[in-house]
């Protein structure tokens, strides 16, 4: 789950590559690399990812689930439904991996928790940086979603209760299908979603260019601007639960700091909640416990 992150920059002024709005400059790319390589700010990175694994292939074989069902026409959108009760909501859960890595098989230990309340829970795969760029794979976000509003009830699930959640930078893709103009683009209601949930997201795409993911995002500036959702906050939403783990580096805590102080004042819905304890890996596992506040504060995102 690494990236290669030895990588060697030229032409970009070290006098200032960025500052955050709060006023913090950075002026090398070794300090954005350190606030950026979340994984490195883990001492146990690699036993979570294997533990992340290896629930995930227990979450298969024990909960009831249809696998690899095509939602759109690539290799890549494919998506697997684990099932709820009858008349439960539908939560759709996108996967992150910085848009460059990681597939819905590692994810699937997200349902335990969520199918035990009776939610039918769907995880996505879908196409990775840099065959595709972030543009194409919201895209493939929101198709995963109509295709989920569609499709739910022939799995039993209330398409009216359905919730999106995310998870790093699947919180971001969380964001950015919270501004789609459904009605218009899609040819469906409005509110087709009656909730979201955005874990630990990145919300501001600027500072990622001056990082060692541009090689492999190949970011461009209207890239960075049009697929920032902190710059581009939708005039109505649904409620929308930010929260993050209280260990992480100070630019990941920024993120969604500033995104939720951002919906706050466009006068959106929602709720901020810390975990301070966690980090931003282990901030998943409450998602296996039926009784975890996380879990819970989902599920009543789409009961209300």
């Amino acid at each position: 789950m690494s990236l290669n992150k030895h990588i060697t920059y030229h032409g970009v002024n070290a006098r200032s590559l960025y500052q955050t709005p709060g006023g913090r400059v950075f002026t090398s790319l070794e300090e954005l690399n350190q606030e950026y390589d979340i994984d490195a700010s883990v001492p146990d990175f690699n036993s979570i990812g294997e533990w992340f694994a290896r629930e995930s292939v227990k979450a298969r074989e024990e909960l009831q689930c249809t696998l690899d069902i095509p939602y759109g026409p690539t290799i890549a959108e494919r998506l697997d439904v684990f099932h709820g009760e009858p008349g439960g909501p539908v939560v759709v859960f996108i996967h992150g991996g910085y848009w460059r890595m990681l597939t819905s098989k590692e994810f699937s230990f997200v349902a335990r928790g969520l199918a035990a309340q009776g939610a039918t829970v769907v995880i996505p795969t879908y196409a990775l940086c840099p065959a595709v760029t972030i543009d194409e794979i919201v895209r493939q976000h929101r198709a995963a979603i109509t295709w989920t509003y569609n499709h739910a009830a022939e799995f039993g699930a209330d398409p009216q209760k359905l919730v999106v959640t995310g998870h790093s930078a699947g919180a971001h893709g969380v964001a950015m299908v919270l501004a789609t103009d459904w009605e218009n683009e899609y040819g469906l209601p409005a509110d087709i979603i009656r909730g979201a949930c955005a874990i630990s997201g990145l919300f501001d795409l600027q500072p990622l260019p001056y990082t060692f993911v541009q090689p492999f995002l190949q970011l461009t500036w209207d890239q960075v601007l049009r697929n920032s959702p902190i710059l581009n906050l939708p005039k109505s939403a649904p409620p929308l639960l930010v929260t993050r783990g209280g260990k992480q580096t100070s630019e990941f805590l920024r993120q969604s700091d500033d995104f939720y102080t951002a919906w706050q004042s466009f006068g959106l819905p929602g709720e901020y909640w810390i975990q301070p304890e966690r980090n931003h890996f282990d901030e998943l596992f409450p998602l296996t416990e039926p009784d975890s506040e996380l879990t819970k504060k989902i599920i009543k995102l789409a009961i209300g």
